[in-house]
């Protein structure tokens, strides 16, 4: 009977991540099919412009958000200065807010006939565009800069750990050699993290490069925005297919670029750490210090939900219709259901690879976390791929037998995009109970064993307790980025069917945010949860 559980649990293991490493290996299959009209005539004409553009906004997001994050970060962890507490966990904040909803309020605020704009207008006398200059918001650098407010805090958060981790005495070293603050900077503290920034830097590489609706709104065309258009102007799966493997090969350099990172990151410290700051900075440079974090604070964060607040009182009664709470419900029951699938999964993958560590038993885990670096668009056609063609033979199945079809019953449901969302973020669950399993010594286990529990008593009676909190973390990690995602909702979302995230995004393509500020401070309102745990966690390994 024991021989029977585990071989179901092995079938059911390997059975998962096939399942959910499916919409890849759909990729590439498809993307050898013979259909290679469309994709040469986009490889003679404008291939060429979207990877230059896809390339050069990966190069710009990359630099500006090192030139915001790594002086914040450090400033944060070696320095003292006035509102330093405040800045510290303020400054992770523009991450709840999608890119796309930045861009449309800068939009707003920056154009032509915006406010700004007007003023200057009026107050200088300018006639026409041809009196003044004025950057032009909608443009690739105004997509680096928006991409840049929203993503520097990955490298933020990384590096200010990383500071706050490390042993100071390099750094009370070099002050014994003289050495002032920027030098210590330039020559221990950046050296130093230099792992953590490429892990970092790579993290904010995928997704820039998985962004669809910024550079689409601000009509720079991306490899992103080809797969989108190439599917739905042209129906053409194959050429879709052959994009994403190039846009996939781009993905799987930042991978391998952030896994030697990670593992440059290791600093081995058995020294007692000083948790006091190194630096006390006085007078004008503590206002300096605090004015700069402050600028890049309003500038990501306070000013585009200052404005969404004011479109939402201004509003009011527009923003709140019974459609709005029709499509937040959606989302959330999405979120719910795909949170939950996660969790399931990732425990019976987790435990299984605790129990069974023999070579090539952790690739079943591997295999279901490959989903998470793939951009949404990219994934949906992964994910229409395999469901179209099940579609299509159940179809041909219920034919044969009842003389009755079904119809689009996989591929046009919410079954994809609950598909699709476990393909994607089953990872995070992944990656969360892995990291709370590590922390139990094995001796728990060996105490089970002695006990005479087996495997399955073991894990009711053990390791499910124990990974209770994770299981948590995981599905509420999960919750909020299913209700935030984007791309793969527009492409794969059943007719009239809306999630909050493309009921916002329709507003925010047809120029009326103000009609769907509320949904969007929902929205940025849930991403803001998850960003407290982490700073609690950041602060207590900072004590």
């Amino acid at each position: 009977m024991n021989r029977v559980r585990i071989t179901a649990w092995h079938s059911f293991s390997w059975a998962a991540g096939i399942l959910l490493s499916l919409p890849l290996l759909a990729l590439f299959f498809q993307s050898l099919s013979p259909d290679n009209e469309l994709f040469v005539h986009l490889w003679n004409t404008v291939f060429t412009d979207y990877l230059t553009n896809s390339i050069l906004l990966l190069v710009g997001v990359l630099c500006f958000s090192a030139f915001i994050a790594i002086p914040l970060a450090w400033l944060n962890a070696m320095c003292e200065y006035p509102l330093k507490r405040f800045f510290s966990w303020s400054l992770m904040l523009p991450l709840a807010m999608p890119a796309y909803l930045i861009a449309a309020v800068y939009t707003e605020l920056l154009d032509y006939a915006g406010p700004i704009q007007v003023w200057l207008r009026q107050t200088f006398g300018w006639q026409s565009p041809q009196d003044y200059w004025f950057f032009d918001i909608v443009s690739l650098a105004g997509a680096v800069l928006m991409l840049s407010l929203v993503l520097f805090p990955y490298l933020y958060l990384i590096l200010r750990s990383f500071w706050l981790e490390h042993s100071y005495d390099l750094i009370r070293a070099s002050r014994v050699m003289q050495h002032s603050p920027w030098q210590s900077f330039i020559r221990v503290s950046l050296p130093m993290a230099r792992g953590a920034i490429v892990a970092a830097l790579a993290l904010i590489g995928m997704e820039t490069l998985a962004d669809f609706a910024t550079v689409h709104l601000f009509s720079v065309n991306t490899l992103t925005t080809a797969v989108y258009d190439t599917w739905i102007d042209h129906s053409s799966l194959g050429a879709a297919a052959k994009i994403s493997c190039v846009m996939l090969l781009m993905i799987f350099l930042l991978i391998g670029a952030e896994k030697v990172g990670r593992r440059q990151r290791a600093v081995h410290d058995t020294m007692a750490r000083e948790k006091k700051a190194m630096y006390t900075l006085t007078g004008g440079f503590g206002w300096l210090a605090a004015g700069v974090s402050m600028l890049i604070l309003l500038l990501s964060f306070f000013i585009p939900v200052g404005v969404l607040v004011y479109y939402a009182v201004i509003y009011a009664a527009e923003n709140w219709r019974f459609d709005f709470l029709s499509h937040a419900w959606n989302s959330f029951q999405v979120a719910t259901i795909v949170s939950l699938i996660c969790i399931a999964l990732s425990v019976g993958l987790v435990i299984f690879q605790r129990f069974f560590q023999q070579k090539g038993q952790q690739i079943p885990g591997q295999l279901a976390s490959t989903g998470y670096a793939i951009p949404g668009t990219v994934l949906a056609i992964g994910v229409l791929i395999p469901l179209t063609l099940l579609d299509h033979q159940v179809n041909h199945w219920f034919g044969q037998w009842f003389d009755w079809q079904p119809g689009l019953i996989f591929s046009g449901t919410v079954f994809a995009i609950t598909f699709a969302y476990v393909v994607r973020f089953n990872a995070i669950a992944v990656g969360t109970l892995e990291n709370t399993l590590a922390k139990v010594s094995p001796s728990i286990d060996m105490a089970g064993r002695t006990m005479k529990l087996n495997r399955f008593q073991l894990m009711y009676k053990v390791h499910f307790p124990l990974l209770r909190r994770g299981c948590l973390t995981a599905g509420l990690l999960i919750f909020i980025e299913a209700m935030k995602e984007l791309p793969a909702a527009l492409l794969l979302r059943p007719f009239d069917y809306q999630t909050l995230a493309t009921y916002i995004y329709q507003y925010v393509s047809d120029e009326q945010l103000e009609l769907s500020a509320l949904a969007a401070l929902f929205i940025v309102g849930v991403g803001l949860i998850p960003l407290f745990v982490v700073n609690r966690n950041i602060e207590a390994h900072g004590r």
